[in-house]
């Protein structure tokens, strides 16, 4: 995992790849696609040795490569996010991965970088490895995430399953809110959550998706749902990723048997993974932070309480047909 090692007093931050990451660190750099997530780098699993921001609001990201080569990036032109729009596109950075030859044909601009960025004091964030905020009051952040894991528990058997990928975010004001809330499903056989993302009171959501449930524009956002020792093993396991819903940016999700994907490892139906606690993960709209949220796991004795999940349901999830069914 990535680790904060110093920082200066100008707020320029120093990482480093801990020996667990390394384990898993591939050959070469991987163009990762930015749909249904936040703003990631190019370049997945990198040692991270700067960020630094200037006054005319850019953003400087000096890393090493796995294959030890060394790249400065430099990101500008986006804050925050736009409300969902068929016709006008979302916000996004413009990237100069030369260091500012695309943008000034200066080869050599980056030495000449002067970075203002001072400490960060923004609210807590989860996955931040560095951060600061910009003269102007914005703040700038860097998040490690594994959002490739394989789905239903499956171990990673493709190396590009234990990527992690760097999200860049560039904000300020009120952060995205995930609300995720636990639920009794299908007449109380069943644990699920359900909840609704949303930004400045806005629902998040895109406007089209593949077969495959990859958004179709940069507005559709998916969530990633992990569980917590259950059926599937000890720890942290990848059980799901869904798009929020057109309209109302609500998703909801059940822990039931399922059917691995086609190209899968097996083809065996997978248990009910419930587990002592979930957690639930999505990029930003436009090019805000990551967020998570974490909650516990439901026991028998919660039963009792199914009337005042549905109540707290019929609140949350109401517009969305999709899943009144898991009511």
């Amino acid at each position: 995992m990535l680790r904060l090692l110093r920082r200066s007093p100008r707020g320029t931050a120093h990482l480093r790849l801990a020996a667990a990451l390394l384990a898993f660190v591939v050959s070469l750099g991987v163009t990762v696609p930015g749909a249904g997530a936040s703003e990631p780098l190019q370049d997945a699993n990198v040692k991270l040795l700067s960020l630094k921001v200037n006054g005319k609001g850019e953003a400087l990201f000096t890393y090493r490569k796995s294959d030890g080569a060394l790249r400065r990036v430099l990101a500008w032109g986006a804050l925050n996010a736009r409300a969902p729009s068929a016709e006008i596109p979302q916000v996004r950075f413009k990237w100069d991965y030369a260091g500012g030859w695309g943008k000034y044909r200066n080869g050599r601009y980056w030495k000449g970088f002067r970075n203002r960025c001072s400490p960060y004091d923004g609210p807590p964030l989860a996955m931040l490895v560095a951060a600061c905020k910009a003269p102007n009051g914005t703040y700038w952040t860097v998040q490690a995430w594994q959002r490739r894991l394989p789905l239903l528990g499956f171990d990673p058997w493709l190396p590009q399953h234990t990527n992690w990928e760097l999200h860049i975010a560039h904000w300020s004001g009120e952060l995205p809110k995930l609300e995720v809330y636990p639920n009794w499903t299908y007449g109380g056989r069943w644990q699920g959550v359900f909840g609704r993302y949303s930004y400045l009171g806005d629902p998040i959501f895109g406007f089209g998706s593949n077969a495959k449930g990859v958004p179709k524009d940069k507005y559709g956002r998916n969530l990633y749902i992990d569980t917590l020792n259950s059926a599937y093993g000890p720890g942290w396991k990848r059980e799901s990723g869904i798009l929020t819903h057109r309209g109302t940016g609500t998703f909801c999700h059940s822990f039931v048997p399922q059917r691995p994907f086609v190209g899968y490892p097996s083809q065996e139906m997978r248990p009910s993974a419930n587990g002592e606690r979930y957690r639930v993960t999505a990029g930003g709209p436009g090019v805000t932070p990551v967020m998570q949220v974490e909650l516990a796991g439901l026991n028998k004795a919660e039963l009792q309480r199914d009337a005042e999940f549905d109540s707290v349901f019929d609140q949350v999830m109401a517009g969305d047909r999709i899943c009144a069914g898991e009511r």
